[in-house]
């Protein structure tokens, strides 16, 4: 794992937990040497945050997630969430408000964790054609009319649950439930997490890939 916090005593103690639970953990303390190690180690997964030195998390995530998918989780010290929400526009996969404890840190660490085990669980040469949406879930990857975009690895285990149960109205709850693996759920700042990878698929795939339906949640309409 790879921790990018400028604080050093925060980085310190998040590193020293996250050892204890078992994992390898690099620790940098600024947005170059981020990148840097992220090419460098390519992690499982990035504690990110949001303040640092050299250039900001928000583009640390833009940099490495072009490079590569990986789950990040993010760390911001604004109570109003604005943070949370750009930073899951550039790809950040879930997101922890300061001060929080080492508890639900870790928590979130492995609700990810798990989430990746299971997409990397599917069946080989899973692939899925609705109209012209093509998901090949095995080498996850995305096309839609022929044209290929590129997701973030939540953004890819959003549409994959979507494209499983096609039409299917999905409360943001069960997102929550089923893609994230979160324990607490019906949280503003979860519902508006799950808004924002929604914009995020609109936005690479077309907006008329997914229909809102008001009070309950979204559908998707590829194929319909």
């Amino acid at each position: 794992m790879l921790v990018v916090e400028d604080d050093v005593t925060i980085a310190a103690s998040i590193a020293a937990r996250l050892r204890a639970e078992g994992f390898a953990v690099d620790v940098v303390h600024d947005g170059p040497a981020a990148v840097e190690a992220d090419a460098a180690s390519e992690p499982d997964l990035v504690v990110l945050d949001v303040m640092l030195p050299g250039f900001d998390g928000l583009e640390v995530c833009r940099r490495i997630q072009g490079r590569r998918p990986v789950p990040v989780l993010m760390l911001t010290a604004r109570a109003d969430e604005t943070d949370m929400l750009v930073g899951l526009g550039v790809g950040a996969d879930d997101y922890l408000t300061k001060p929080f404890s080492m508890r639900v840190l870790t928590a979130r660490v492995h609700a990810l964790l798990r989430r990746v085990d299971r997409s990397s669980a599917g069946p080989s040469g899973a692939r899925i054609v609705l109209g012209d949406l093509e998901i090949d879930v095995d080498q996850r990857r995305v096309a839609r009319a022929g044209v290929a975009a590129q997701l973030t690895p939540i953004e890819f285990d959003l549409l994959v649950h979507f494209a499983r149960r096609p039409r299917v109205v999905q409360p943001r709850e069960r997102l929550l439930s089923e893609v994230w693996d979160w324990d607490v759920h019906g949280t503003s700042a979860g519902t508006r997490a799950v808004d924002s990878h929604i914009k995020a698929l609109r936005r690479k795939l077309g907006a008329d890939l997914i229909r809102t339906v008001h009070g309950v949640g979204y559908a998707l309409e590829a194929g319909a």
